[in-house]
């Protein structure tokens, strides 16, 4: 680590935190029980908080120091002023609890198959066998990860015959691999070796009338800036010469969910063009596969009728070959469909001002499954957004009619469909990423119990009793009647209380995309400044996604206003309501969340303080630096020319009124160094205190541990000693701030 007055820089070997995730794939033993925690829901009575964190610690075999979530009686309480508090969820903790979820499959046998990324290994593979314990079937040496649009996603498929194809991280090839041969048969490529990762694949589909596979395919070898994107057919029959993919579908920018119905005649998929993004405008087409393997007819069935702007996603067919999908046509919701082919018109499945999909932004959602169907009735499995809440659901097509399930899990993402079961990705306010598995009854309409059968983080339960949980507020927008959501995180910790008379600090978060959604689940990051005595507010600013399209496209042409306002309003509308000390209100963010802070910061005069995590700075530059998915993205965000300059905050440096302390990865190539140096000198000669940390070896958003842990302990000892007027309980060693510290301050 070298330190240059307060710009701080940490070399890549300041961890053995691996920068380069790796994904593994695992099979779940049907008869596992390692770290189970069952529900019986046969009188929908889910148990309580102490017992959860109980039956989490049994199942656990960490060797971390245990701490006891019980709270004190209320008398042994310590009064100490907000932020000063002391928790045992430390900046470690945080940084390195959780793996994280890479999508879910069930084989053959029903047992579940999930890709699993470890951001703390370093060096080999721990594989585990036995039946009682998770088996992982990706050998040491490859990763499952795809680059494909950037974001990746749908790196992986399993036929019914339990084929695996995976897309691996290093050469982004496909390999095929058979998970029921014995553990020496390695995964064989499928795709050209071109010498470089310059063409990858996603969000494939297995076709067993041709014995080949369909993927999304995107080839940069041309021009990596502007890579053709296609549909293509990869042959699976083998043999020593690999042969170069065949293109099925081309001619537009984007393609995604290419589908094959049960008898691999039909193939269904979405496709997209500049300079609209998924969830502004997109089409669902179907084609008809000849004898030869090609698609010589096709039919529009979503996104070319000028009555309507949708966004088509995620076709499906049923067992009886009836296609579903979701679209936001008419109400703007995106809700299920079904196209009836006869007459090529789409009726809608179950009309309801909820969003049933989310946006785009990676591969291989999964968000509905069709339990069962015939002629009289299909029953849906589905999860939906309405006003900033998660419901899981069964669908009854010929009632019109949901049936809720009730389980451990508030907040829900994919649904995989298993033998008289579901397997749900989800989360909630006290639980972590995890996946619940579902048994339903015969008629496969309610719940019988459900268990977690994996976690991401299955220790942190031990802290429960340090957690805040958050309340889903709603507040005036600048625009008069109109509204606009938050998650508020109170104060949370059993051992402190504050004095009546003192209001917390506010620390308001704006979450990045800007085309995305906070959600009201467990988050550590949030819970470390929350169980210190800070309040905490995650904001859904005007554009995020959860509450259909219009609320979606306040930010069209308006982002470094919209977002800005009402990040501005939540914070006031807090004050206003007591929950707050409108002279500690600070506001932080990454990426384009980092945009939004940072124009806070420069165009308006509510915040005392502000932190930029690879904040974008430079709106131009972000359009003239950015990769094909998302170069024209900014474009209808944006404007005109002139709105490029006029909301970069970088071109009004003067502006910035309080102090500023700033993240930046050195290898990021989305938001560049160039950005935040110069917001940094400027402050620096301006007279304000500011500080820059540079990781060397990161790039856009940090994975190291080392430096996930230092940019959070930072944030709070900056936050504190410049606006807080308190002393944090934590033995950090606080960075030197420029035009605020003397040489013996800080080092």
């Amino acid at each position: 680590m070298a330190v240059l007055a307060s710009l701080t820089r940490f070399p890549s070997s300041s961890s053995s935190f691996s920068t380069n995730a790796r994904h593994l794939f695992f099979l779940y033993p049907s008869s596992s029980s390692s770290i189970k925690l069952r529900f019986n829901l046969f009188s929908f009575q889910k148990p309580s908080r102490s017992s959860l964190a109980s039956m989490s610690s049994s199942s656990s075999s960490s060797s971390s120091p245990k701490h006891s979530a019980q709270s004190p009686p209320l008398e042994e309480k310590t009064t100490a002023p907000y932020g000063s508090w002391k928790s045992p969820i430390t900046a470690d903790i945080v940084s390195g609890a959780s793996k994280r979820l890479g999508g879910t499959a069930v084989d053959s046998r029903g047992r579940l198959i999930w890709l699993e990324s470890r951001p703390n290994e370093s060096g080999g593979v721990l594989v585990v066998e036995g039946e009682k314990e998770a088996i992982d079937i990706t050998p040491k040496e490859f990763a499952v990860r795809t680059l494909t649009q950037e974001y990746g996603g749908g790196a992986f498929r399993i036929s019914s015959d339990d084929q695996l194809v995976f897309s691996n991280y290093k050469d982004q090839r496909l390999y095929k691999q058979h998970i029921l041969l014995p553990k020496d048969s390695s995964p064989k490529p499928i795709t050209p070796d071109y010498g470089s990762p310059a063409v990858t694949y996603a969000d494939g589909v297995f076709d067993s009338r041709f014995n080949r596979y369909l993927t999304v395919r995107e080839d940069g070898r041309q021009d990596s800036s502007n890579p053709i994107t296609t549909i293509v057919e990869v042959n699976l029959s083998g043999g020593d010469t690999l042969e170069e993919p065949k293109v099925l579908v081309s001619g537009n920018d984007f393609y995604a969910f290419p589908r094959l119905d049960p008898k691999c005649e039909r193939l269904a998929w979405i496709e997209w063009t500049h300079p609209n993004m998924p969830w502004d405008k997109a089409q669902l087409w179907v084609g008809y596969i000849s004898d030869s393997g090609i698609i010589d007819k096709r039919v529009c069935v979503a996104g070319c009728d000028p009555e309507y702007v949708e966004s088509p996603t995620e076709p499906k067919w049923s067992p009886r070959g009836e296609l579903f999908f979701v679209t936001d046509r008419k109400n703007g919701f995106w809700n299920i469909h079904k196209w009836i082919e006869s007459t090529n018109e789409v009726v809608s499945v179950y009309p309801l001002d909820g969003e049933f999909a989310k946006p785009l932004w990676v591969f291989g959602t999964n968000s509905y499954e069709i339990i069962e169907c015939s002629e009289e009735k299909n029953i849906i499995a589905c999860s939906y957004r309405q006003k900033g809440k998660s419901y899981l659901g069964i669908l009854d097509d010929s009632k019109g009619s949901c049936s809720l399930l009730d389980i451990p899990l508030t907040d829900y993402d994919n649904i995989t469909l298993g033998n008289q079961c579901l397997y749900v990705e989800g989360a909630s306010a006290v639980l972590p990423p995890s996946v619940a598995k579902v048994t339903l009854d015969q008629h496969k309409m309610e719940a019988l119990s459900s268990e977690i059968v994996w976690s991401s983080s299955p220790d942190v339960l031990k802290y429960e009793a340090f957690f805040s949980v958050p309340d889903l507020i709603e507040f005036p927008t600048e625009v008069p009647g109109q509204n606009a959501y938050a998650y508020f995180y109170p104060p949370t910790n059993p051992l402190y209380n504050a004095s009546m008379e003192e209001k917390p600090p506010l620390l308001v978060k704006s979450h990045g995309g800007p085309t995305a959604e906070s959600r009201g689940s467990l988050n550590l990051n949030i819970q470390y400044w929350t169980s210190r005595g800070w309040a905490f507010v995650d904001v859904n600013y005007g554009g995020s996604t959860g509450y259909g399209r219009e609320y979606r496209e306040r930010l069209l042409r308006r982002w470094g206003i919209v977002d800005v306002d009402d990040c501005c309003g939540c914070a006031k509308y807090l004050v206003s309501s007591g929950k707050a000390d409108v002279k500690r209100l600070c506001i932080s963010g990454g990426s384009a969340g980092g945009y939004t802070t940072l124009a806070a910061l420069a165009f308006r005069d509510v915040f005392k303080a502000g932190a930029s995590l690879y904040g974008v700075a430079d709106l131009k530059m972000l359009k003239e630096e950015g990769h094909k998915f998302e170069s024209r993205y900014i474009d209808n965000l944006v404007g005109e020319e002139k709105d490029f300059y006029e909301r970069s905050p970088i071109n009004f440096v003067d502006r910035f009124s309080c102090p500023i302390i700033l993240f930046q990865g050195l290898e990021d190539k989305v938001v560049t160094p160039d950005q935040s140096r110069k917001i940094y000198q400027a402050l620096k000669q301006k007279g304000l205190p500011v500080a820059l940390v540079e990781y060397e070896g990161e790039q856009h958003g940090f994975r190291k541990a080392a430096n996930i842990k230092y940019t959070l302990e930072q944030q709070m000892v900056f936050f504190a000693r410049v606006v807080g007027g308190f002393q944090v309980a934590d033995d950090i060693n606080p960075l030197k701030i420029d035009n605020f510290d003397t040489s013996s301050d800080a080092s």
